[in-house]
């Protein structure tokens, strides 16, 4: 079965990036069989409330058929992720940014730490950015000392790259 088509809009043409660390994925797969664990009660649901009388009064039954359709939406969303998936791999090299690495930046005086990844696994609170980001895309590739222009919406800002990490 295929995860449905959106009609063409902003983000319907948009790739899932398949980036992932081995953390991320196991987690992922683990989420995955408890999804297909929970298949059998959502079903037994379904097939419970139907026997209530009409279908189209029947609000219980509405809810537990659109409960049972998120949990097999999300086990193909899952499993299409999980096939496509690619493991980031630890990097030895540090002489280049690569995705994986954790780069040290100076920016007005001030350094920060950034781990950089996948689009699966941002959270730039705590310093783990994707490498599709302006600030990840500008530093993959670079080295220690260079310095990096990044546009963001309040305008230019530029970092200095002080240390690269594996």
């Amino acid at each position: 079965m295929q995860i449905p088509y959106r009609k063409p809009g902003k983000y319907a043409q948009m790739k899932a990036d398949p980036l992932l660390t081995e953390e991320k994925f196991l987690k992922l797969k683990q989420k995955l069989e408890r999804l297909k664990a929970s298949v059998p009660a959502a079903a037994a649901e379904v097939a419970q409330t139907a026997q209530q009388g009409d279908f189209s009064e029947n609000a219980e039954y509405q809810h537990a058929k659109g409960r049972l359709r998120g949990i097999n939406f999300g086990i193909l969303s899952l499993e299409h992720q999980l096939n496509n998936a690619e493991i980031i791999k630890p990097q030895k090299q540090t002489g280049t940014v690569q995705v994986g690495h954790k780069v040290t930046v100076e920016i007005a005086n001030k350094q920060k730490t950034y781990q950089i990844l996948g689009a699966t696994e941002t959270n730039p609170r705590q310093g783990v950015i994707s490498h599709n980001s302006p600030l990840g895309a500008a530093l993959i590739g670079r080295k220690v000392g260079e310095k990096v222009k990044v546009k963001l919406e309040k305008g230019e800002t530029e970092y200095k790259i002080v240390k690269i990490l594996t």
